[in-house]
């Protein structure tokens, strides 16, 4: 482009037609497009414009965006979004990627205010399996944070789970562009030694993970739920969470992920394989936890209310969510936090070398998951029939003596 904004019906690169803006990536605007070659849909993202620029400055962004598309095509995973070009338009780069209807897991948030242990975990447990491969291929994503987490809303993906915006990954032997001392990333979601200024690594990827599972169950990040930006900063470098409330039996895991010494923290690997296993105690398979699909979405302004749990139940009662919203209180039904008994083992596909086990410098080591007993359905499940087959009788009755009244 030659400065001019971009709008819709805007052609990029003599190939993408603009529709309508879609969102805001990490590197700039978000755009439904047109793939007028290929017909199809695909989201495009305006990395910020050259324009003005002095020519050092300009080479440097495109050079950023050229090297998140390559990171980007590198990965080719089931829960990642895939990235499909790198185009050029005049001096300025655009990414070309998969596009997904989709909410986040943010909007998710925004409107229900917090997400079930188990559904949170199987979430995590997915976006861990993309991240591992990523990490394999030398990829660290560093802003791994629910906006960032995409759940598809239409077509036959309805609930499938992808990670998205790489815009601030880097190779792991790649030379970072950005400028020594400048912070890149999401404090709220930021692991301790980021925060001070280290260099983003596997295992600031994991805390960040476990960042984001806290947010999904507690509905707000661990630093607080503030605006602040240096004080979140501060509350990072130093490890300041809020003890979670709402994690029950998932609290030992969520806070191994959340350890202030990268050194004891698991790998992504590891951090999904116990996700699989927590996860699976409810959902039944590891294969369904990390290829089921998500059935929450985000209410309407309308539904907004308290949802209370069925009148009858023998497990136990679960305490108030927290909106982030509005800070209205809400429950979820009690159904959702029922795991079975037995949780299903990790099937070895599924684990990665020896079985984590969690440093001993760890308070939350070796502290056993406890579960609840499944509920049991009624017994007798004939009672509705009987009851139906009664009433036709009953009516039937009534009508045979209505004809002998009339006929007298």
């Amino acid at each position: 482009m030659t400065g001019a904004e971009p709008a819709p019906s805007y052609l990029v690169a003599g190939r993408y037609r603009l529709v309508r803006r879609i969102g805001h990536g990490g590197m700039g605007a978000v755009w439904l497009a047109r793939d007028q070659l290929l017909d199809r849909e695909v989201a495009v993202k305006q990395v910020l414009s050259t324009a003005g620029m002095r020519e050092d400055a300009a080479a440097a962004n495109r050079q950023r965006a050229m090297r998140e598309g390559r990171l980007a095509a590198r990965l080719s995973h089931r829960n990642a979004i895939s990235m499909h070009d790198v185009a050029l338009d005049g001096d300025d780069p655009w990414l070309v990627m998969e596009y997904l209807p989709s909410h986040s897991v943010a909007d998710v948030l925004h409107n229900n205010g917090s997400m079930a242990p188990i559904e949170a975990a199987q979430i995590a447990a997915q976006v861990a399996d993309a991240i591992t491969e990523a990490h394999a291929s030398g990829i660290i994503h560093r802003d791994i944070k629910p906006a960032n987490i995409l759940i598809a809303s239409s077509g036959r993906s309805v609930g499938l789970v992808k990670i998205t915006d790489f815009g601030i990954s880097r190779a792991k032997d790649d030379v970072s562009i950005t400028l020594t001392g400048i912070v890149t990333g999401t404090p709220a979601y930021f692991a301790p030694e980021v925060a001070r200024g280290d260099e983003p690594g596997e295992a600031s990827d994991v805390y960040s993970l476990g960042a984001t599972l806290y947010t999904m169950i507690e509905g707000h990040p661990p630093y607080g739920n503030t605006d602040n930006y240096v004080a979140t900063l501060h509350r990072a470098a130093n490890a300041e969470i809020d003890p979670p409330t709402h994690a029950g039996d998932l609290t030992p895991l969520l806070l191994t992920l959340l350890n202030p010494s990268p050194q004891g923290r698991p790998s992504m690997a590891q951090a999904r394989d116990l996700l699989v296993q927590y996860a699976a105690g409810e959902l039944g398979t590891s294969e369904r936890v990390l290829t089921g699909l998500i059935r929450t979405k985000p209410l309407r302004a309308a539904s907004r209310r308290t949802l209370a749990p069925p009148a009858a139940s023998s497990g136990p009662s679960q305490p108030p969510r927290t909106r982030v919203s509005d800070q209205q209180s809400m429950q979820v039904p009690q159904s959702m936090y029922a795991p079975r008994a037995t949780p299903e083992p990790v099937p070895p596909q599924y684990v990665s070398g020896q079985p984590y086990q969690p440093t001993a410098g760890n308070p939350y080591s070796g502290q056993p998951y406890q579960h609840y007993p499944q509920q049991q359905p009624p017994k007798d499940g004939n009672l509705p029939l009987a009851a139906a087959i009664f009433a036709i009788f009953v009516l039937l009755t009534a009508i045979v003596a209505g004809i002998i009244v009339l006929a007298a």
